[in-house]
């Protein structure tokens, strides 16, 4: 096993240095955010990471993420040439020894929620996706963490009713179109691509959406029957649909050796399919999260997780989702099933 933490760089307010003291992380999960979608990552901000990284005794194995530009899911003007700029990304990230890159291919909107410090009982602050508050949102004037915020009003609706006239199975047309051109770029530079699931896992605002449930990840596997064609197993993200089986689905494509990174969180879901995100302990939210993790021992897992979003907890202020205390509870969480799958078993699952 190894753990890795998602760090936004130098403009993240937790020093990289913090994120070593927690036990068992192994490397940092973070990208260049400096540059615009769709255009070439600069070699020296690429190495500028490794470098911070590397300094404080940690690696920076796992890209999170080289966003795909809305051109390329569409098909559309300029797809082309953003397409020859991911893949020489793909080629500089292998350069400063990246082995695993997260993506995901949702249209528009990046993950979704409805409130961003929605208080609990406890006293902390979680995200939540309120169904009944999403319906009476306007898209075209969103703005929340990890989407384009640089779209007028108009050019926002305009991108909305391109993805409503592609439909799903336009969008499985150029997804294809673009694995087929990206994937033996990332053979030949042994760098193992691995998207993220849609989150949440259903169309939201009309728009398409398709790596969402188990019968669609078998799909998207059969595009390129290549392991360095993988997945970023998102327990939070897959997890929030109950018609979903998280376990199921771990054990079929992680038996094949198709995960190659894994979000792990707890989400509790409602009784209308809304749900909010808890504390990582089982007991707490809907996934049973300590078999979710034996069942990653059990297969011998080998590659990369890292905790999800996290509460917002002791005070702690900044990026939605991604305070420093909350996922590194998650982190010990982590640790402490597995050293128990471990002791259980009688042997360790060696890395």
């Amino acid at each position: 096993m190894k753990i890795g933490f998602r760090w936004y760089g130098t403009e993240d307010n937790i020093p990289v240095e913090y994120i070593r003291h927690i036990p068992n992380v192994d490397t940092v999960v973070t990208a260049v955010y400096s540059v615009k979608v769709g255009e070439v990552w600069p070699m020296e901000d690429i190495l500028e990471l490794k470098e911070k990284a590397n300094k404080v005794g940690l690696n920076f194995h796992v890209v999170e993420s080289i966003p795909v530009h809305e051109d390329i899911k569409l098909g559309k003007r300029d797809y082309k040439r953003y397409i020859e700029n991911y893949k020489e990304n793909i080629r500089r990230c292998a350069k400063a020894g990246v082995k695993v890159i997260c993506y995901n291919f949702m249209p528009v909107f990046d993950w979704t929620r409805s409130e961003l410090d929605h208080k609990r009982e406890d006293g902390s602050t979680c995200l939540v996706f309120y169904k009944d508050q999403i319906k009476k949102l306007d898209p075209t004037k969103l703005a929340l963490p990890g989407w384009d915020s640089s779209y007028s009003v108009e050019e926002m609706a305009k991108l909305i009713n391109e993805y409503k006239e592609l439909g799903e199975e336009g969008l499985w047309k150029n997804l294809e179109y673009f694995l087929k051109e990206i994937i033996p770029v990332a053979i030949e530079n042994d760098v193992y691509m691995a998207i993220h699931p849609d989150d949440p896992p259903y169309s939201i605002f009309g728009i398409p959406r398709i790596i969402t449930c188990r019968d669609n990840l078998r799909r998207f596997l059969d595009i390129y029957p290549d392991k360095h064609h993988g997945l970023t197993m998102c327990a939070g993200s897959l997890g929030c649909d109950p018609r979903n089986d998280y376990i199921a689905m771990v054990k079929e494509f992680g038996s094949e050796g198709r995960i190659h990174f894994a979000h792990l969180r707890n989400i509790k879901i409602l009784e209308d399919g809304s749900f909010e995100e808890s504390g990582h302990i089982t007991k707490e939210g809907s996934l049973d999260f300590s078999e979710i993790v034996k069942t990653y021992y059990n297969l011998g897992y080998k590659g990369y997780f890292r905790p999800d979003h996290g509460r917002m907890i002791w005070g702690e202020t900044g990026k939605p989702g991604y305070g420093l205390y909350d996922r590194a509870l998650g982190v010990a969480y982590i640790n402490g099933l597995w050293e128990m799958c471990e002791k259980l078993k009688g042997g360790k699952n060696e890395k």
